[in-house]
């Protein structure tokens, strides 16, 4: 088995562990066992469970990225993101990835080396995301009124949140989902004014905006 082959193995032996052990009991030997190999091979490729952890959790998110990634780029409204957010959370969970995220989010509060590793994650989410709002944006209502930077980190930290509610709260994160629809059916309802309409609620828009910030 090439060395390529062994990290790899480590890799998803790693994320298997987070699902089925939880980070407080995901050790060398977990990951080993799952992954099938010898846990020396963990220090010999990743020097540490930590950082084998830490090389999991970027290599997760890029693998899901890199799955669902033409469909983020051909998505062509605010309600298609929210639609496609929806299926995407529904597969996630299925697949046990709601659960390593949860578990990785845990891990970063006292695991000093998974806090970076996990936001680089969500950085990659959050990038995509951000070049879908600046697409579906452009020429609407709400252009030049809405920070798609800042709205993309709003977008990804309400589904990692409703990821996390769903488990304790199934019928709660249900329900935020379906309030996220309607929604995007409003905002959907704003792409179709005629462009005098669209003027109107842009300047209303801005003037609420300026009254919060002198506020």
């Amino acid at each position: 088995m090439s060395a390529d082959e062994t990290r790899h193995k480590l890799l998803e032996g790693a994320l298997r562990s987070l699902v089925e052990q939880g980070i407080a009991k995901t050790s060398a030997r977990s990951v080993a066992a799952a992954a099938g190999v010898n846990q020396g091979l963990i220090f010999y490729h990743f020097g540490s469970v930590d950082e084998l952890l830490a090389a999991a959790c970027r290599y997760g998110a890029e693998q899901r990225v890199s799955r669902h990634r033409e469909r983020l780029r051909a998505v062509g409204s605010l309600a298609e993101l929210l639609a496609f957010g929806r299926e995407m959370h529904a597969e996630e969970r299925e697949a046990g990835h709601v659960a390593v995220l949860g578990q990785l989010l845990a891990g970063a509060q006292t695991h000093q080396r998974l806090a970076p590793a996990t936001a680089a994650g969500l950085d990659l989410w959050i990038e995509e995301i951000e070049q879908v709002l600046r697409r579906v944006l452009a020429g609407g209502p709400l252009d030049g009124l809405a920070d798609p930077a800042g709205l993309a980190r709003a977008v990804a930290a309400s589904f990692i949140g409703m990821e996390l509610y769903e488990g304790v709260d199934p019928a709660g994160a249900g329900a935020a989902l379906d309030a996220l629809e309607h929604l995007g059916g409003l905002l959907a309802a704003l792409d179709e004014l005629s462009p005098v309409a669209q003027k109107a609620v842009r300047y209303t828009l801005r003037r609420k905006g300026q009254k919060g910030r002198k506020a």
